[in-house]
Parts: structure tokens; sequence; C-alpha cells
């Protein structure tokens, strides 16, 4: 019964707000501009189409306001006066009321916010779909003053999502059941996969535990600021973390006039999204411009300051090394080899054929080779790659759902910042940088640092534990026997072992001889 008041709902907002017209409208064909004069008929729409489009989306809830953030970092794929409206979806969606807020922090806390705070900005500075911020100054243990940023979580949004959730699980169970190619695009997955990262999202301490990972996995890196998080001021609905300076990326115009190299801006954005992705498996996965500023602090000048950490993408290291693998395969024109991944991977039939895989993919990709971003759009790139591939059954990978929403927001970021970057070529020598440590030597030191204290504990005991089972479950002659292959075959395993110990040592040492003698021929 909620799902049909809901449905109700959204028909209603759809139709007050003549989303119905503007999608008729798109069309060319002649009735159809006709059926869209019909349609509004007795409805005052004087409002521009892109404020409507917003507001409605606003009205629908936060799924749907997420939706509309998505496509405003896609200024390519739609009108500019579209775009910037849904522009205002990234952190100015209206606030809830700060009474409610301030009551959410003292409960929450258990404090009244004047013992919290030596002060406290009622007016939210950013309002989004599902919290909004507010400044405020914060004394420490120390008894210092410390600017900080209090992000408390929207009332009722459990609920709200819950709602559009159910209603989307019985559309993707619809469009399962009645649609052939409905079961290969695994619906109800996707779905499961949102569902997923809408409830983290609901949990500020997880928020705050994905932003402490992504600090210290950044830290190396010197191109990104994350804000700390201050634990003792933490809980479900409330998060209080350090506050962050920096001009909003959006203004391009802004950080040219303080002096910031927009180009290698670009380029470190891409550079963070492959760490992120290839070496940490470990992403920050709602990259639209609202959650990104630019520091133009002497000592942090031209950094990226990452906020809002609710959604996080994460890749296992099979995920890992297959993307990486048709990244590499793709910067290499190596279509076969895509197409061998797709079978390999089961994403495709084992029955396809190879080559008429390559072909496909070959028509789609090859066009878009050596141009400049600006030529380029990703997201018609996976569109068509979609629609060739739908004679080979590909199969939607859910968990990699969020991973190409995070691409299409930083090619449209990149657009923004640079039309001219060429992300083929930023992009390649970090991914074979990143195949050659999976498959040379420092894996296999990283590997034998990892896993050595576990085998070093494990090859001891393992006549005895091989006795003890053999007494217990053997029986006679056959046992003794077992029990001394056994035993060669450990002593032989123990001898390679000790010979590949000695190989590595000696490939260490052999490392440490080259680097001296290239510092004495420098000196």
């Amino acid at each position: 019964m909620r799902r049909l008041i809901r449905g109700v709902f959204i028909v209603w907002v759809v139709i007050r707000y003549g989303l119905d017209e503007l999608v008729l409208n798109s069309f060319k064909n002649p009735w159809l501009i006709r059926l869209a004069r019909v349609l509004v008929l007795g409805r005052t729409l004087t409002a521009p189409r892109g404020q409507r489009l917003r507001e409605a989306l606003e009205q629908l809830g936060p799924i749907f306001v997420k939706f509309g953030q998505v496509l405003s970092t896609r200024r390519d794929l739609l009108p500019v006066d579209i775009s910037d409206e849904l522009a205002k979806l990234q952190d100015h969606v209206p606030p809830f009321a700060s009474d409610v807020a301030i009551s959410i922090i003292e409960r929450e806390l258990r404090k009244p916010v004047h013992e919290i705070f030596v002060s406290f900005e009622q007016q939210p500075i950013a309002s989004a779909s599902i919290a909004q911020v507010h400044f405020a100054v914060l004394r420490d243990r120390n008894g210092r003053d410390r600017e900080v940023a209090v992000k408390v979580l929207r009332p009722g949004m459990l609920l709200a999502i819950e709602k559009d959730l159910s209603l989307m699980r019985m559309m993707a169970h619809w469009v399962e059941r009645l649609s052939v190619e409905g079961k290969r695009l695994r619906p109800l997955e996707v779905v499961a996969e949102f569902d997923k990262y809408l409830h983290d999202e609901l949990d500020l301490i997880r928020e705050a535990s994905s932003a402490a990972q992504l600090r210290r996995n950044m830290e190396s890196l010197q191109l990104v600021l994350i804000p700390e998080m201050l634990w003792d001021y933490c809980t479900t609905n409330v998060l209080v973390m350090e506050r962050m300076h920096g001009v909003p990326i959006s203004q391009v115009e802004r950080l040219r006039a303080a002096g910031v190299d927009i180009p290698k801006l670009a380029r470190d954005g891409v550079t963070i999204f492959f760490n992120q992705v290839f070496r940490d498996g470990f992403f920050h996965a709602d990259m639209h411009p609202g959650n990104i500023q630019v520091s133009i602090a002497p000592e942090t000048f031209g950094r990226y300051i990452s906020l809002d950490f609710g959604i996080v993408g994460t890749l296992t290291e099979s995920d890992k090394e297959y993307l990486a693998q048709n990244f590499a395969a793709f910067f290499r024109r190596d279509y076969r080899r895509i197409a061998e991944l797709h079978v390999e991977s089961e994403w495709v039939p084992a029955t396809t054929r190879v080559d008429e895989l390559e072909a496909a993919i070959r028509a789609v990709c090859e066009p878009y080779f050596d141009r400049p971003l600006k030529e380029i759009s990703l997201g018609l790139v996976l569109m068509r790659l979609f629609q060739a591939s739908r004679r080979f059954e590909l199969e939607i990978q859910p968990q990699l759902v969020l991973l190409q929403k995070t691409m299409l927001n930083i090619e449209g970021l990149g657009r923004e910042l640079d039309p001219d970057l060429d992300l083929w070529a930023t992009a390649k020598p970090f991914l074979e940088q990143w195949m050659l440590g999976r498959v040379g030597p420092q894996m296999l030191m990283d590997q034998l640092k990892n896993q050595g204290p576990q085998y070093a504990k494990l090859l001891p005991e393992l006549p005895r534990l091989l006795h003890a089972y053999l007494r217990n479950h053997g029986n006679g002659a056959d046992s003794s026997r077992t029990m001394e292959q056994l035993l060669r075959e450990q002593k032989r395993t123990n001898a390679l072992l000790q010979g590949l110990v000695y190989v590595v040592i000696g490939f260490a040492l052999g490392l440490v001889v080259t680097q001296m003698i290239v510092r004495v021929r420098v000196f």
C-alpha cells in the first residue's frame, strides 16, 4: 500500500512540475510536440524548465536528489540552463530548521551546545540531501580553540529512503520479470547495491571511519587534504571534523586568478582517482563539485580538499586485476585481450566468439583515440559499448556500478577544469607501473613479508600435526608408508623454501650493491 501511495505521489509531482511536458518537448516528432501542448492546458508552468526539474527532484526526496547531483556533473550531456539549476543540488538543498539541528546535537552529545562549542553558527554553511553542515569553534582538551565543521543528519531520512527503495525494488522486479533484456541488466542486484550505499550514508560513524582510512591512504601522495575526524564528538547522527578552508572547484576563474595551475589540477584529479581505485581499492565515490575544494593556503597551495565521505567504493583484488588489465589492454588498443577478459571473467557466455566481440569493441573504442577530452564523452562510449554488448548477453556487474558512476564524475570534473586533458596519456603510465608492481619482484617481496611469519610458524608444527592425523585416522603399514612419503615431501618443500629465501636475499643484496654503485657514480 505504501508503495502505491509513493507511486501516486511521484506521478503527482511529475504532473505538477510539468516534467512530462519537458520530456515530450525533447522529441522532434510533431505529434509528440502537439501532445505536450495539450497536456499543459490548465497548468501554470511559468518557471524555467531547469528550475522545475530541480524543485521536483528536491520534493521527491534524497534518492532523486542524488540522481540530480550525478546529472549536474555532465554538462556535456545537458543544456546549460538545466546543468546550472541541477548544480544547486550539490550543496544548496533547502536546509531543515536550525533548532532541530541543535536538538539533535544536544541529544547525541548529551550536553547543551553552548557547553560543547565556544561558538556555533546556526545558519548552515551547506545543505545536501542527507545532512547539513554548520561551522563552529570547539575548545579541545588542551584548552585550544579549534575551528570545526559539524555535520548533522536530516531527521526522518531512514523512513524516506526505505519508501523509495521499496518502490525501486518493485520496479526492478517488474523489469526483470517482464523483459528478457531486464534479466541481463540485473536490476534487483543493482538496487541492492544502491540500498547498501544509501544505508551506509545514514551512519555518520561509518562516514568518519571512511574519511580516516582515506586520510591515511592519501597522506603519502601529497595531492589531497582530508579533514581530521574528532572521534570524541562523532555519533551515528552527528559528526564533528576539522574545518577545511578552500575554494570550491567549480569556481575555476577564482582559482586561476589565485595562480592555481588548472591543467595540473586536472591531471592530479586523475592521479588521485587511479591511486584510490587500483592501489588502495578504496575510493571516494561521491566526487561531485560540491564535495571538492582546492587549497590556496601557502603551505598546501594547489592541493585538492575532499569532503563528504558518506559513499565510498571498495574493490577486491580480483576486481582491481580485471579492471587494470582491461584498461591496460584498452590503452594498447588490444581489443582481442579485452574480449578474452570478458570471457575469462564470465561476464559473457563461454560460447561467445572472441573475434566477434573483439570487432564490436574495436568499432566502439577506436574512433575515440588521439582525441582531447573535450571531444570524448565517456558516457557516450559506455552507452555505445552497452548497446554493442547486447548481442553478446553481457551481464551488468553490480559491484562496479559505483565505480562507473565515479568515473563519470571524474570525466565531468576533468572536462570542467581542462577540456584538452588527455585522459589516456595521464592514466596509462600509472596503470603500467601498477601492473609491473603486481607481477614484479616488489610483489614477491611484499607477499613474503606479509605471509612469511605465518608459514614460519606453521612449518615446524607440520610433522606433529601429520603424525597426529595419521595416528587417529590411519592404520598399519599403509599409515607408515604414507607418513614416510609425507615426510619426504616436507623435506623437499623445506629445501625449496630455503633455496627461495637464498634467492630473495641474493636479489635484495644485488639491489643494494647496484644502488651503492649508482650513488658512487653520481658523486
